[in-house]
């Protein structure tokens, strides 16, 4: 059933909710309505610096719309989906325009030749520009269906704060591209991103760019394969060359095309990734048309049974009281689901909390064992950065291990709504990409560096009571105060006094840097803790909000039905024939719709079927 249908179906349920006696039905089919109408599917592009991450993408839809040079980087996420006529547009935070959107985002239109300076480091440096985003809309045949590509920027070494920002985009991805060229197998940082990425988004493919240029290509493909069969053995993997597939673009060259393996890869993006989002979005949609049939059904049917059973109804409406007082007692606060989300949302502050610290403590002390065992001045630039890395990485497994006890414990609430199949709420707890913004740079640690003068004046101030308690000693002798023996003696102090002067500024620094590792882990903790905080509590009032819409919902349907069979049962017999009439004409409309989305459930299953036993 196409998103067409789809649509024809949801205004029909429009129609039949009207738009009086049940608002909360309607705002359900609204959203529906909305969801239909942006029909993106977002596939994110991922992988370390100057891996072919933007070629991939120029090469998928033959256009240049990422900057691709040896000296170039991209420094700004490019969205790129269909549209005609080709356009490009940068979005920059808000200012109180009126262009400004929802999410305080401002849409400004470029010219398409100037988009790469605009997205690349080089063009626009560290994103000096202060870029949310840029899209691209071009009419290609692969971006329809709704098909989004986003290169993303390079995550540099798998475990800087750039991993970190790109994990941010992957909740909101239906799918993700790991990137690497045939110049190597699979590093440990890339393996270790891979599988934390897999724990965020469900559809990972990987891709190994630029096999025209390696011969051994294969052996790498290889040994690619044996790590991803490690990770998760339905990962998919694609050698491909761009230079490939854009030549045989220029030449229309099938047979080149067909080298490149680009073909494969696009079949790929819509088999897997574009189908199974639509199926997701079909499913979804009929989910709440079956929801809206079933609530107006059991209106329709409890009027029409007290009309043409005046005698059973007494019983009927016994039954409806008992499960409306059901109901209500889902909306009160001391309703199980709420004792559930309660307990659940503190216990995982507390679990949260441990786990951050935990993994920090881990950390510090694995920071202040390297400080031990060697001077940190001279290397503290890649100390700092080291650090960081550790740091970055710690977070980002916070968050997503806390996103996904998000979503066990949304499933832990519906539980108790066990009666219908119960939608869960969408939750973006692992959007851990600003949690590091307000923590500050690693302070600087003095290098520890001596020049040749402070040497001397060191040994000096060493050697001055050699000399002299020497030189008085020989003076005993007859011997001048300066003599060969006072002299030895200062230098051999004057020596001993530099090691030792030495060896304390070095404990210093230790001391020193010990304590700025302390502090910058204790404004990580407290700074990370406070977001993580918040955005639990996001999460239960997200989840609470939720589940009292269901509630209050089923609730308001149990209502209407005891009031219309009490209706029913006072109606008059001129009335009454009148009334059945309609209500009868209005559950066929119901029955209608019902039987259309049960269709269309089953056509998703046995879609679903097909796709997992590799037929269609």
């Amino acid at each position: 059933m196409t998103a067409g249908q789809l649509m024809t179906l949801v205004e029909q349920g429009l129609q039949l909710v009207g738009s009086g006696d049940r608002p909360d039905l309607r705002k359900r089919l609204e959203q529906a309505v909305v969801r239909l109408q942006d029909p993106s599917i977002r596939v994110i592009v991922v992988g370390e610096f100057k891996q072919g991450k933007s070629k991939l993408i120029n090469a998928l839809v033959n256009a240049p719309v990422c900057p691709v040079d040896d000296d170039i980087a991209t420094s700004v996420p490019t969205a790129v989906r269909y549209g005609d006529p080709a356009s490009a547009a940068i979005l920059v935070p808000s200012t109180g325009t009126p262009d400004a959107g929802e999410e305080g985002l401002e849409r400004r239109p470029v010219d398409l030749a100037e988009l790469p300076a605009l997205v690349s480091e080089q063009g626009n440096p560290g994103n000096s520009r202060k870029l949310t985003a840029a899209e691209v809309c071009l009419p290609r045949r692969v971006l329809t269906g709704g098909l989004t590509i986003i290169d993303s920027p390079g995550v540099g070494g798998m475990g800087s704060t750039h991993t970190l920002t790109t994990l941010t985009a992957l909740p909101t991805a239906d799918a993700m591209l790991l990137v690497s060229d045939a110049s190597q197998e699979y590093t440990e940082p890339e393996l270790r991103f891979l599988r934390k990425a897999m724990r965020i988004t469900p559809s990972v493919a990987a891709v190994l760019s630029k096999t025209d240029l390696y011969p051994d290509w294969r052996r790498v493909e290889e040994l690619d394969r044996a790590h991803l069969d490690h990770v998760a053995p339905d990962i998919p993997l694609f050698p491909v060359s761009a230079d490939l597939r854009l030549e045989a673009s220029r030449l229309q060259d099938n047979e080149l095309n067909a080298e490149s393996g680009y073909p494969a890869l696009v079949a790929h993006l819509r088999n897997e990734v574009v189908a199974k989002a639509q199926r997701l979005q079909r499913r979804s949609v009929s989910q709440d048309l079956l929801s809206v049939t079933a609530n107006l059904r059991l209106s329709l049917q409890s009027e029409l049974e007290a009309l043409e059973n005046p005698d059973g109804t007494p019983y009927m409406l016994e039954a409806l009281e008992h499960a409306k007082a059901e109901a209500d007692e889902l909306r009160k606060r001391s309703a199980r689901w709420q004792l559930t989300l309660s307990d659940g949302i503190n216990d995982l502050i507390a679990d949260m909390e441990y786990d951050l610290r935990d993994r920090l403590r881990r950390i510090q002390r694995e920071a202040e064992a390297a400080i031990d065992q060697g001077d940190p001045g001279p290397v503290w630039a890649e100390f700092s950065q080291w650090l960081e890395e550790c740091v970055a990485a710690a977070v980002s497994d916070t968050f997503v291990w806390t996103s996904e006890r998000s979503q066990w414990l949304a499933a832990q609430v519906a539980e108790h709504f066990a009666a219908d199949e119960v939608s869960l709420p969408v939750l973006h707890v692992s959007d851990a990409g600003d949690a590091l913004d307000p923590v500050d740079q690693m302070p600087g640690l003095d290098p520890g560096r001596v020049n040749p003068v402070q040497k001397v004046l060191i040994g000096m101030r060493g050697s001055y009571g050699g000399v002299l308690m020497f030189g008085l000693l020989t003076g005993i002798f007859g011997m001048a105060l300066i003599n060969p023996l006072s002299v030895g003696a200062g230098l051999l102090l004057g020596r001993k006094a530099y090691r030792e002067d030495k060896e304390a500024r070095l404990k210093r620094r230790q001391g020193e840097a010990k304590t700025l590792v302390r502090r910058q882990l204790d404004d990580v903790t407290f700074q990370v803790g406070k977001q993580l905080k918040d955005r639990l509590r996001l999460v239960q009032r997200t989840t609470r909000d939720h589940f009292t819409e269901i509630a209050d919902e089923y609730h308001r349907s149990l209502s209407d039905s005891v009031a219309a069979a009490q209706k029913a049962a006072n109606s008059y017999a001129q009335e009454k024939e009148g009334r059945i009439r309609d209500i009868r004409t209005e559950l066929k409309k119901v029955e209608a719709l019902h039987r259309a989305a049960e269709a269309v459930a089953a056509e998703v299953s046995a879609s679903g079927v097909r796709t997992a036993a590799g037929v269609g």
